[in-house]
């Protein structure tokens, strides 16, 4: 083995010191993501190859890094072009800034260690600059690398808190209610919280806590002693992870709100959605699904012709013969819970979601809550920030905030209620579009923008992740475009006035192009 020569020293350090914005672009990412391995290179073939700016400099830092094998001084280019791209994603985070907690220092640390085994190869191979400018073009690849590495420790480290949970709800005792779904979990768990406040001393898993780690904090720090229900929302990405959180977090009460194509580039089909959300009912004696869904129609039969069959209560917003009915009434919303309505127009209909709120009243039919609280309870159901929340701008534009929602039936829903505003003058919907939706995103972009501006709306398309599939969706309506969030928003107060109404569907971080 040679001692590297100054050019390859020179090399290897301007790649080091290109490491820097890189290093903190990806590991950002990775932090957005979960630290799910992979997504790092997902995101990095989104920014590289789909936007046409980036593509000069990827090629740029590829080829230079390929004749620094021979030409070590190259290796310089590949630093700068790795360093300055890709164009567009901020190095700091305009609204996702980087976190420095212990998971993401240690994920650094165990990335930076990657990398300097690969340009320690560069060194024992006496191609120092070709392998330390390699190690800065696959730094998306070794952030992935490195969550895997560290899972196993944070999996360990976890466990400490799950096992501490796990004897605090033995303790306390209460009865558990589980609830999962592709969406709608979140305003069930609190309408089931709010149904149940008039009687129970009742705590709801905070925010999006749906995980093995968001749930054993949730129990740790907020279960206090005299607690009767415990409400755990349960989230999963994949096959044997609600499974393994009713391990410790039994449901006596397990629900699902509804089974749909969110995420489905994790899962690859609804069928295998419905497998992993179904872990839930395994061992529930008593089992709430939305029966409007076809999939949780046919888990509920299947339930029901078990030899010990648990409690099944069905919910609808279409067949009044179901265990709890909730449709629209003339003045709001009417309910019915086992055949004994609540009252006609009982709720006002605007902002609250008629399937989560039949599952939360089935929840508390389970518990025996007597149906004068419920019809009490039910006039002041709480909404969820940023999930069709509806307010006046002081411009007197009517604002409707789903920028919390991702998925195509709470979209439509979405738009519902901006078609059905008594607004007589313009009305825009501003979206990025849906995400996660694998080979179904395009046409399901497609498929909202078309109905958009089918009802006399105007589209503001916001980024370029489902850009081209809006504005094929809009046709000759036209879509406007803009860049970010920010330029969304001015964009409207600059065009809409007194009188008009403005939808933000769903809302995209600054990670995603």
């Amino acid at each position: 083995m040679n001692l590297p020569t100054p050019a390859e020293w020179a090399a290897s350090a301007s790649c080091w010191a290109g490491l820097v914005p890189t290093g903190a672009r990806w590991l950002r990412v990775a932090q957005r993501e979960h630290y799910l391995g992979g997504a790092a290179s997902r995101f990095a073939g989104r920014w590289w190859l789909g936007l046409r700016e980036n593509i000069p400099f990827l090629l740029a830092a590829v080829v230079c890094t390929g004749l620094s094998w021979r030409f070590p001084l190259v290796g310089l280019g590949s630093a700068v072009a790795i360093a300055l791209g890709p164009l567009g994603l901020s190095v700091r985070g305009r609204t996702s800034p980087l976190g420095l907690t212990r998971r993401l220092r240690t994920l650094a640390s165990t990335w930076i260690v990657l990398e300097g085994g690969v340009v320690a190869l560069g060194a024992a191979t006496d191609r120092l600059a070709f392998w330390s400018a390699l190690g800065v073009v696959a730094a998306p690849v070794l952030v992935d690398l490195a969550c895997v590495l560290t899972h196993p420790l944070e999996r360990r480290l976890a466990s400490r808190h799950v096992a501490r949970a796990a004897l605090r709800l033995r303790e306390v005792h209460p009865t558990i209610v589980g609830i999962t779904g592709s969406y709608g979990k979140t305003s069930t768990k609190n309408y089931v919280a709010h149904l149940l406040g008039g009687s129970r001393r009742v705590v709801a898993s905070p925010a999006s806590f749906n995980n093995r780690a968001g749930l054993a904090r949730a129990v740790n720090e907020q279960l206090g002693e005299g607690t009767e229900v415990f409400v755990a929302e349960m989230g999963t990405y994949g096959k044997g992870e609600i499974a393994e959180l009713c391990r410790w977090c039994p449901p006596e009460i397990a629900v699902i709100t509804a089974i749909g194509p969110v995420h489905l580039e994790r899962f690859g089909s609804e069928d295998a959605i419905l497998e992993a959300k179904s872990e839930i009912v395994r061992d529930a004696p008593i089992v709430v699904l939305n029966v409007d869904d076809g999939r949780l129609a046919k888990l509920a039969a299947v339930l029901r012709d078990r030899e010990r069959p648990p409690r099944v209560l069905g919910c609808s917003t279409l067949d009044r013969s179901a265990d709890v009915f909730v449709g629209s009434g003339a003045d709001g919303l009417e309910v019915v819970v086992e055949g004994d309505p609540l009252g006609p127009a009982t709720t006002p209909g605007r902002g609250v979601h008629p399937t989560n709120l039949a599952c939360a009243l089935a929840v508390a039919v389970a518990l025996g809550v007597p149906r004068e609280q419920l019809r009490a309870r039910l006039g002041g159901l709480p909404t969820v920030a940023h999930r069709v929340a509806i307010a006046t701008a002081p411009s007197g534009v009517l604002v409707i905030d789903d920028t919390f929602n991702s998925n195509p039936a709470g979209a439509s829903a979405a738009l519902g209620v901006l078609d059905a505003s008594t607004t007589q003058g313009r009305r825009v919907v501003v979206t990025p579009g849906m995400i996660e939706l694998g080979p179904r995103q395009f046409e399901e972009n497609a498929k909202f923008a078309g109905a958009a501006v089918g009802t006399g709306n105007s589209l503001v398309v916001v980024g370029r992740v489902n850009r081209d599939a809006l504005v094929e969706g809009a046709g000759d309506h036209g879509a406007i475009r803009v860049r970010t969030r920010e330029d969304a928003v001015r964009w409207v107060r600059e065009h809409l006035e007194t009188g008009d109404a403005v939808l933000y569907e769903n809302d995209l971080p600054d990670h995603y192009p």
